[in-house]
């Protein structure tokens, strides 16, 4: 399998220290989850999307992903988190290994992390969804202890 883990890339640790990402619900950038098979390889230097081996459009899932909800950033204890709703693609036929999630109000659709399903994730002419974990201090997908 291409995809070896979850991974905050390393340039956003380093463009949050730029400004670059604003996470603020209804008036921040727009971040998408693109979707890919098993023979992309990402890791924690991933720097950008691509659409190199990203899956194929199906249903409402167009090349590039969907556009994310972001829940604003807040923070609990000494740990500052954000997260995004759940998104879902409908009438797709899809099977995925894992994801990049992304800035596309940057140029260069700058990378924020990346997620490996731990295999591969299908639908069938049905609902593909992603279920993002609880939004908290142990949880959320994007946390600054």
């Amino acid at each position: 399998m291409a995809f070896t883990g979850n991974y905050l890339c390393t340039s956003f640790k380093v463009e949050l220290m730029q400004a670059k990402h604003n996470f603020t619900n209804s008036t921040g950038n727009v971040f998408k989850l693109a979707l890919y098979d098993n023979s992309a390889s990402f890791t924690a230097a991933t720097t950008a999307y691509t659409s190199s081996n990203e899956v194929g459009a199906s249903g409402s899932y167009t090349a590039g992903g969907g556009a994310l909800t972001n829940v604003t950033p807040t923070s609990t204890g000494t740990t500052a988190f954000t997260d995004f709703s759940d998104l879902s693609f409908t009438s797709a036929t899809i099977t995925a290994y894992g994801a990049l999630i992304y800035n596309s109000s940057q140029a260069g659709n700058p990378a924020v992390c990346v997620l490996d399903f731990g295999g591969a994730k299908a639908s069938t002419a049905g609902t593909f969804q992603i279920i993002f974990p609880t939004a908290d201090a142990t949880n959320a997908l994007i946390r600054i202890a």
